[in-house]
């Protein structure tokens, strides 16, 4: 696969299917890019399990830290990296360790591994570099545009329903959706 563009429907497969994300590298700072994205995905229903060896057996939003993947008892669904690029194939090889493997890994924003993805990939695995999943998540459910971002996508429907607010909007694709995005 290609890692310079992905279809929309890609990404909200895998936002739609994983339950439990790992995210490695995550910051106990709440002013740090992985808290912040940490938060909104835990905000959005995702169990969020945070691996950052230097926080190991404290707790980060409520969730304990582990040091290394397989020190998390439980399945993983995807592995968010937010760590430099030259540091994502031992995440991966880590990863291809664990029973069951994970069905995705993604690498955050400016993080790319092309020798990583390809042992993901061999392995099975979805991939996913240069790309934040809660930006994904709020380009797909609309959250973005609804909260004032430019989306450049001109509409004279109103936006979807909200029920009780911005939080609770889907990223499943829209019936009313006439513009192909992939």
């Amino acid at each position: 696969m290609t890692h310079d563009h992905y279809p929309d429907s890609y990404i909200r497969g895998i936002l739609n299917t994983v339950k439990t994300i790992a995210m490695v590298g995550i910051s106990p700072k709440d002013n740090r890019p992985s808290y912040f994205a940490f938060k909104y995905l835990q905000e959005r229903g995702y169990h969020m399990i945070p691996v950052n060896p230097g926080q190991a057996g404290t707790e980060i939003l409520g969730q304990k830290v582990y040091a290394k993947l397989s020190d998390i008892p439980e399945p993983i669904d995807m592995v968010d990296i937010f760590r430099a690029s030259q540091f994502v194939p031992p995440v991966v090889a880590e990863a291809l360790t664990l029973k069951p493997k994970p069905q995705v890994i993604w690498m955050q924003l400016t993080v790319c591994n092309d020798e990583a993805a390809a042992l993901a990939e061999q392995a099975g695995m979805k991939v996913v570099m240069n790309r934040c999943p809660k930006i994904e998540y709020g380009r797909l459910s609309s959250e973005i545009s609804w909260i004032g971002v430019n989306s450049r996508t001109l509409s004279s429907k109103r936006a979807q329903t909200l029920g009780k607010g911005v939080q609770r909007m889907s990223i499943s694709p829209s019936p009313h959706s006439a513009v192909k995005k992939d």
